[in-house]
């Protein structure tokens, strides 16, 4: 009986249930997008922050080699958590002695790490050499192979692309590692690592490459680090606000529905009043109508939610958000608290409904 006296109530009164549940809808749907979003962007910018280059650098002290197993013990701290890049130096000379900036590394792995370089080709074969828009137009301004030279031992290189960043790289010749150790018997004093994380895993990462390798400087880039906390703080505040916003404005639109379907059926409750039903059933079976359309706004707002956040994803990142189920008992807990916070002060109206009066007609 009580389950058809609520299913009764929304059917009389459709114009104020479809009211209350379409702000409810509105509600579960942006928070259900905005939940989404907040979990799954977090994600997906600090992507989009590795495509920008290394967040962490290791340094050899005092000028000299990594060691020789440096590379596997940042692969085991990293756990698969990040990418990691060797780099080796040398100044070289050109036929005409001019100096240069020659730099060994995997440039399979430089070319993950470093999207954002504007590159027309790779190396893709021994003695073939990525140069800089500067370098190029004094070792090949026509694309011719060239020759460098490092402490007597010379190498042939033909270019294969140019590079452009703006910065130091604009200068440098970049080689595989395996044709720069051959040439010049350096190892690598660097690595640029790019590791995903909070800036608390990152800061952490740092502490413990720093104990695995006591004989080099582990510092991190606080440039792309200060910039991703700011972007994802910014972008967390921003899609809480808006949530928040947004439900306290259906909570007001629920408010207003509820208070006037108090006034409507002010009749209804005064008879049942008369005819026995305790203040207590009364608000009960108010506060049970307004968790009904809650519940109902919650489950239909969260398949909304989900296509939004998707939509939202797909127009910013050119990737999906993917629906998170273990959201929905949070909106759903959510939406039924909201419809009852927002039948409190209804609910303290009915209480003062004098069935006498009302019956009378005064």
């Amino acid at each position: 009986m009580f389950l058809r006296m609520l299913i009764r109530a929304a059917v009389l009164r459709r114009g104020r249930a479809l009211s209350a549940l379409l702000a409810m809808v509105v509600a579960a749907a942006v928070a259900t997008a905005m939940l989404n979003l907040y979990v799954d962007v977090q994600a997906k910018l600090r992507k989009e922050f590795r495509n920008y280059g290394a967040n962490v650098v290791v340094v050899a002290k005092d000028g000299q080699a990594l060691p020789a197993d440096a590379m596997q013990t940042v692969q085991t701290v990293l756990s698969g958590r990040g990418l990691a890049v060797p780099f080796a130096y040398v100044v070289a000379r050109t036929a005409d002695g001019q100096s240069v900036v020659v730099a060994g590394t995997d440039l399979e792995k430089v070319r993950q790490l470093d999207r954002w370089w504007s590159v027309t080709s790779w190396p893709s074969m021994p003695g073939e050499a990525l140069i800089g828009v500067r370098a190029m137009s004094v070792l090949s301004p026509q694309g011719k192979p060239f020759d460098l030279n490092f402490q007597g031992h010379a190498i042939h290189l033909k270019p294969a692309g140019t590079l452009q960043t703006g910065a130091a790289e604009d200068s440098r010749v970049y080689l595989s590692l395996t044709d720069f150790e051959t040439w010049t018997g350096i190892q690598p004093s660097t690595m640029e690592i790019a590791a995903t994380g909070s800036r608390e895993e990152i800061n952490a990462l740092v502490a413990n490459l720093g104990r695995a390798l006591p004989a080099a400087e582990v510092r991190p880039v606080r440039q792309i680090m200060e910039a991703e906390a700011r972007v994802l703080g910014k972008t967390r505040s921003t899609l809480l606000a808006a949530a928040v916003l947004i439900i306290l404005t259906a909570a007001l639109c629920v408010l207003s529905t509820l208070m006037g379907w108090v006034l409507d059926r002010r009749h209804d409750f005064a008879i049942m009043k008369a005819l026995g039903a305790s203040e207590r059933l009364i608000g009960a079976f108010f506060a049970a109508e307004a968790a009904m359309l809650g519940a109902v706004g919650a489950v239909l707002g969260f398949a909304i939610g989900v296509g939004v956040a998707a939509w939202i994803g797909r127009a910013n990142f050119h990737a999906p958000v993917v629906p998170r189920f273990s959201v929905l008992p949070f909106v759903l807990f959510g939406s039924v608290l909201v419809a009852l916070i927002a039948a409190v002060a209804p609910i303290s109206l009915l209480r003062r409904v004098q069935p006498a009066m009302i019956l009378r007609g005064e």
